[in-house]
């Protein structure tokens, strides 16, 4: 029985394979292990690109710590928009005096970023750190800190590992360069 492959190879140019991914994150949650010990650590994953991200670096941590979950979506639907930001799924854990990690799927122009930051220092947290599997300065419009990053990429679109196009391509365990129709 032959293996499927749910894309065709002339869409997809595969930039990080499925062990380069793992051995990121098992470096990533060490480090984080290291950093939090003996604080209480909250996790926000950034729904849904974040999700498979923050499953996986959640296994590599070896402390306590909450994780909680937000939505946040454009007004705009454009993939390069730099429309308004709003929130769609709030948290359901309070993070007042907790020491807060966001994790991301990619940080590009900031913008999502930056709002969710000062979103959440409203909140009163004790701190709030940034950790992302992928980074692109390349496309930055507002400068955000990133204080835990997996690869730098170039200005290119990727799909993979939780990062689709039009919903699809969540589901690779790679990350690949995708060449829009």
């Amino acid at each position: 029985m032959s293996e499927k492959k749910p894309y065709s190879d002339d869409q997809l140019k595969i930039i990080l394979t499925q062990e380069e991914i793992e051995e990121k994150i098992t470096e990533l949650g060490k480090t984080i292990s290291r950093d939090y010990a003996g604080k209480e650590l909250i996790i926000i994953g950034v729904l849904r690109g974040s999700v498979f991200f923050v499953v996986d670096l959640s296994r590599k941590i070896y402390i306590p710590f909450g994780i909680d979950f937000i939505s946040i979506s454009h007004y705009s639907e454009q993939v390069d928009s730099a429309g308004v930001v709003r929130i769609t799924k709030d948290l359901d854990l309070s993070i007042s005096g907790k020491h807060v990690l966001i994790v991301e799927d990619i940080v590009d122009t900031g913008l999502s970023l930056g709002y969710l930051l000062r979103n959440l220092k409203t909140r009163n947290p004790a701190d709030i750190k940034v950790c992302t599997l992928l980074n692109v300065e390349a496309r930055r419009i507002v400068e955000v800190p990133v204080d835990y990053k997996g690869f730098d990429l170039p200005n290119i679109f990727v799909v993979g590992y939780g990062l689709d196009y039009n919903e699809k391509y969540r589901n690779l365990q790679f990350i690949a360069e995708y060449n829009r129709p």
